[in-house]
């Protein structure tokens, strides 16, 4: 389920049912040197997102994409989020990230890091395959927490 108006009325429904929420979080990179690796890792990340999302319609739900340039402190912004977020009904919650430095720092839910992979030059087949391989390396993330309800 996507963060849309239409999908929010099935979550508020249903949400005894849809326990996990999914948080992009995208580096928004600002210097010249960098723009053309951020924005192929913003491809990437949301590419997998939205594939996760498609596969656990009913369970997922998709927030839009949590987004944040180099200079702002990601201590703060972690612990701003968690309180937000822990006013939801989710059971679980997922950061979905390329940045390294989110693995550092302590959130409740649950931090996973993805290498980037540069899906630009790809066909369509190929990408798909791509973004399915990344499914199956953090499909055991999920099911382990799903678990533990």
């Amino acid at each position: 389920m996507n963060w849309t108006a239409k999908d929010m009325d099935t979550y508020l429904q249903q949400k005894e049912y849809i326990d996990t929420l999914i948080v992009p979080l995208l580096k928004v990179e600002t210097e010249p040197d960098k723009l053309k690796n951020g924005a192929s890792s913003s491809d990437f990340l949301m590419h997998l997102t939205t594939f996760i999302e498609t596969q656990f319609k009913g369970r997922m739900m998709l927030m839009p994409p949590f987004t944040y340039t180099a200079s702002m402190n990601l201590t703060d912004m972690a612990k701003l989020l968690s309180q937000d977020l822990s006013a939801t009904s989710f059971k679980h919650v997922f950061y979905l990230t390329t940045d390294s430095a989110w693995t550092s720092i302590d959130m409740t839910g649950e931090v996973v890091w993805l290498p980037s992979i540069p899906l630009e030059s790809m066909d369509a087949q190929l990408r798909q395959t791509i973004i399915e391989d990344q499914l199956r390396q953090v499909l055991p993330r999920f099911t382990e927490k799903w678990a533990q309800q």
